[in-house]
C-alpha cells in the first residue's frame, strides 16, 4: 500500500473525475477558495460547541437536592447495586402430585428446600398456610413413603431415585409432623423410654424434649421389634435399644450389657420410611412396618426392615429416630413459621385480624330501630342463628314451575371438604394416616354396610375409630344422630359443627378434617 504524500491528509489523494465533474479533493467543499500545493490550510472557525461548553463551565454549579433521581444519559437507569446479583443456580423441573390424581410441574432451582416447594404451591393455589403442608416422597415399587423434612433439598432427594423407578412427590397435609413438640408425653409411653441414671426427679413435659435435643444426655428407647433377616423372607422378634450412637439389638433376651448388644443401623447416610402397604409386599407379621434405606441404595436388598406390634410403638420409634438424626434442626423447622412474631409462642398464636375486620360490629335489625350488639355472647348466638337461617334458605330450590322445593338433607354435605363419597373403610384409614394420627383428625363417608347411613372416622390415641351416623325420622322430618337420638341434627353440616365445639359422645372434639386437594 502506497504511503500518503507529506502534508496531505489521508484520503485526500483520490483519482480525478472526468472533465466537467467537480473535483473530489478532501481539502474542503467546492465553495472554498483555491490554494497552492504545500500551503497550510486556513485556520478553521472556532468550535461553537466548545465555546458554549466553556461558558457553561464558568457558571457556578447548583447542588442537586435529589442526586439519587438523576443519572448520566449514557449510564444505566438502575445502578449495579440495585440490580439482583447474577446467580449461577441451575433450574430443574419436578413433578408434584395430589391425592385426586392431579399433578403440576414446577421449574425450581437446584437448592430449593421442601418448605419452599410447599410455600410455592400454597401461593399458586391460594391455599391457607396453617404450617401443616408437607412434601411427601413415595417409592411405588417398594410401597414405602416418608414426609420430607422442611430443610431437606428436594433435588438431592430426587437424585437418589433410580432411572426406572416410578417414584413420586405428593403435596398434602400432615398434622402430626411436629405434634410431638406440643404433646411429647403422648408420643413416648413410659414403658418404652428410660432416662439416664443421674436423672432422679420426674421428667416434666418440656424436660423430655430438652433431653432429646441436648447433646450431652439422651433418653433410651427400648422395646421389641420384628426384624427381617438380611437376604431372607423370615422375620425375627428381637429386643432393640436406641442410643445416641445408633440402633442396637440384644442377642440375649432383654440384656443391655455391651457384650450382648449388636449394632443394627446408623442414620447419617440413610433415610427412614414407613410401610404403606402393610403385609402385602414385605410379608411382615403386622401392618406397622418401617425401614431404613441408604441414600445410594442399589435396591430392596439394602433395606433394613423393622415391624412394630402396634401404631403407638411404631410412632415412638420413628419420632425418636427423627429427633436423634436431626436434633435442633427439627425444632428450628417447627419454630420457623412463628419467628418474627415477638411475644408469640407457637402454642398460642392466633390469626391476625385485618383493619376492616376490626371495624366490624354486630348489629340487630329485628326491631324498628337498629342497635349495636355489645354483649359478645348475644352476638355469637345471633351469628349462629343467621348461619342456620342462611342454610335453610340455601336448601330451597325452584322446581320446573318456579315454586320453591326443599332440597334433600342428604345432598347438603356433598360440597364439604370433610365429606368423601363412596370410599371404603381401608381408604378412610389410609387417608387419615396420611394426614397424621393426631387427636381430632376426621372425615365423614358413606357407609358400606348400610347405604342410608354415614360413618364418622376419627383419630384418637394413635388409633382410628369409626362411628355410625344413623338417620331418624320424626313427624315426617329427617334427623341424624350419633347417640341414639339424644342429640339430633337436621343435616350432617350441623352435626360436624356441633362436635367441633363439643366433645359429646366422641372421645375428642373434631379438629382437623381430611381433604383431597387439587393442584
Amino acid at each position: 500500500m502506497a504511503a500518503p504524500l507529506p502534508g496531505v491528509p489521508r484520503g485526500a489523494g483520490r483519482a480525478a473525475e472526468p472533465a466537467g465533474g467537480s473535483s473530489g479533493g478532501a481539502a474542503g467543499s467546492p465553495c472554498s477558495p483555491p490554494r497552492t500545493p504545500g500551503e497550510d490550510p486556513p485556520p478553521s472557525p472556532p468550535d461553537r460547541r466548545k465555546k458554549k461548553d466553556d461558558n457553561i463551565s464558568e457558571i457556578s454549579s447548583i447542588p442537586n437536592p435529589f442526586p439519587e433521581l438523576c443519572c448520566s444519559p449514557f449510564a444505566s437507569v438502575l445502578s449495579a447495586s440495585l440490580l439482583p446479583k447474577a446467580t449461577s443456580r441451575k433450574k430443574q423441573v419436578i413433578k408434584v402430585h395430589s391425592e385426586d390424581d392431579t399433578s403440576r410441574a414446577l421449574e425450581v432451582p437446584s437448592d430449593i428446600t421442601a418448605r419452599d416447594v410447599c410455600q410455592l404451591l400454597i401461593l399458586k393455589n391460594r391455599y391457607t398456610d396453617d404450617h401443616s403442608w408437607t412434601l411427601f416422597e413415595q417409592l411405588s415399587h417398594t410401597g414405602l413413603g416418608r414426609a420430607i423434612e422442611d430443610h431437606e433439598l428436594v433435588m438431592e432427594v430426587q437424585s437418589n431415585w433410580g432411572m426406572e423407578e416410578e417414584n413420586k412427590f405428593y403435596f398434602r397435609k400432615n398434622y402430626a409432623k411436629y405434634e410431638f413438640f406440643k404433646n411429647p408425653l403422648g408420643f413416648f409411653p413410659d414403658h418404652m423410654i428410660s432416662f439416664p441414671s443421674e436423672t432422679n426427679a420426674a421428667v416434666s413435659h418440656s424436660g423430655i424434649l430438652q433431653m432429646f435435643l441436648s447433646s450431652s444426655t439422651y433418653p433410651e428407647i427400648h422395646g421389641y421389634l420384628h426384624a427381617r433377616e438380611q437376604g431372607k423372607k423370615s422375620w425375627k422378634k428381637l429386643y432393640f435399644l436406641l442410643r445416641r450412637s445408633g440402633l442396637y439389638f440384644s442377642t440375649k433376651g432383654t440384656s443391655k450389657e455391651p457384650r450382648h448388644l449388636q449394632f443394627f443401623c446408623e442414620f447419617s447416610n440413610s433415610d427412614m420410611y414407613m410401610s404403606l402397604t402393610g403385609k402385602k409386599i414385605s410379608g411382615a407379621p403386622t401392618n406397622y412396618g418401617f425401614c431404613f434405606k441408604p441414600n445410594k441404595s442399589g435396591g430392596t436388598r439394602d433395606l433394613k426392615q423393622l415391624c412394630a406390634d402396634d401404631e403407638q410403638s411404631r410412632t415412638c420409634w420413628m419420632t425418636a429416630i427423627r429427633l436423634l438424626k436431626y436434633g435442633m434442626q427439627l425444632y428450628q423447622n417447627y419454630m420457623q413459621p412463628y419467628q418474627g412474631r415477638s411475644g408469640c409462642s407457637p402454642l398460642n398464636v392466633t390469626p391476625m385480624r385485618s383493619i376492616s375486620e376490626n371495624s366490624l360490629v354486630a348489629m340487630d335489625f329485628s326491631g324498628h330501630r337498629s342497635r349495636i350488639i355489645e354483649n359478645p355472647t348475644e352476638a355469637l348466638s345471633v351469628a349462629v342463628e343467621e348461619g342456620l337461617a342462611w342454610r335453610r334458605r340455601g336448601c330451597l330450590r325452584l322446581n320446573s314451575h318456579g315454586s320453591p322445593i326443599a332440597m334433600s338433607n342428604v345432598a347438603i354435605h356433598r360440597s364439604q371438604s370433610w365429606f368423601h363419597h363412596k370410599i371404603s373403610r381401608e381408604e378412610a384409614q389410609r387417608l387419615i394416616l396420611q394426614h397424621g394420627l393426631v387427636d381430632g383428625v376426621f372425615l365423614v363417608r358413606d357407609s358400606q354396610s348400610n347405604p342410608k347411613t354415614f360413618v364418622l372416622s376419627l383419630s384418637h390415641g394413635l388409633k382410628i375409630k369409626h362411628f355410625q351416623i344413623v338417620p331418624l325420622e320424626d313427624d315426617g322430618k329427617l334427623f341424624y344422630t350419633l347417640d341414639d337420638g339424644h342429640t339430633r341434627f337436621t343435616d350432617l353440616i350441623q352435626l360436624v359443627e356441633f362436635y367441633q365445639l363439643n366433645k359429646g359422645v366422641l372421645p375428642c372434639k373434631l379438629k382437623h378434617y381430611c381433604t383431597r386437594i387439587a393442584l
